[in-house]
């Protein structure tokens, strides 16, 4: 079974609290893009284990501590599946806020579940996913997503963003999680990221903001010049994606793939 674990962006991200257990309470809406994505490749075998193999960009950390290898175990544990093989093909970049490894994560899951036929609801592969990380249990739904808690509990956000281009920029550098959280400062904005969505793209920016910005941008002056780029090659709205360090632009209509491609190579139709 071959699946298609695709990336996510983010529109706007509030950090609204720090929380007693060290995460951030957070309201995001995640956004599936499915032109750029994994295959993540799982095969029973008949030989107790897992075995693994990466190929495409090469991840930072060793094969036997990849989120794919956490994700079976979580599931062996769990339900006792046992007996597979797990091929990735890695073309989402890591380290960018776009969800790559958390999509692969569940990508095992969502394969576990049907190759073992273990019927698990919605709300348990849920549950499952969440235990992986933030924002691996939107992958389960991958559609739009009001995404608050920690990330992990959603509801669906009716958003209509078909028509438009989306280039994703992904800079050298690299931005850490911990990083990221270091710097920020929680705040509860006035308006709520719901209401603010709920304007035309074309009133986003300024409006809709990336809470992980600020203090990425003075760290990373090249981080926030990409975005400047694209704003400056007329994308209608731009911003980091999560805690970067990727950043995106939505730019109105299609056919302009030949012209965008000298931003990045990641232009994708919506």
């Amino acid at each position: 079974m071959i699946l298609r674990a695709n990336c996510k962006i983010n529109l706007g991200l509030d950090i609204l609290r720090r929380r007693a257990d060290g995460y951030h309470d957070l309201e995001t809406v995640m956004f599936p893009v499915r032109g750029l994505y994994d295959d993540v490749e799982v095969v029973r075998t008949d030989t107790p284990g897992v075995t693994f193999r990466a190929e495409g960009l090469a991840v930072d950390c060793a094969a036997e501590d990849n989120i794919c290898l956490k994700a079976f175990r979580l599931m062996r544990d769990r339900y006792g599946v046992d007996g597979v093989r797990i091929r990735l093909v890695k073309r989402v970049p890591f380290g960018a806020g776009l969800g790559g490894g958390s999509a692969d994560a569940t990508a095992v899951v969502l394969a576990l579940n049907d190759l073992f036929t273990l019927g698990l609801s919605e709300e348990e592969l849920i549950a499952r996913a969440a235990e992986l990380g933030s924002d691996t249990a939107f992958f389960v739904r991958n559609s739009p997503q009001l995404c608050t808690g920690r990330g992990e509990v959603m509801e669906p956000f009716p958003l209509e963003l078909s028509g438009m281009t989306l280039v994703i920029v992904k800079p050298d550098e690299g931005v850490s999680t911990r990083e990221a959280y270091a710097g920020v400062r929680p705040r509860v904005p006035e308006v709520p990221l719901v209401e603010r969505l709920r304007r035309p793209v074309g009133e986003w920016q300024g409006l809709v903001t990336n809470d992980f910005e600020e203090s990425v941008f003075a760290a990373h002056p090249a981080i926030r010049g990409f975005k400047e780029r694209l704003l400056a090659a007329r994308a209608v709205y731009a911003s980091m994606s999560g805690s970067g360090s990727a950043l995106f632009g939505l730019f109105a209509g299609h056919g302009k793939g030949e012209k965008l491609k000298a931003l990045s190579p990641f232009v994708f139709e919506i």
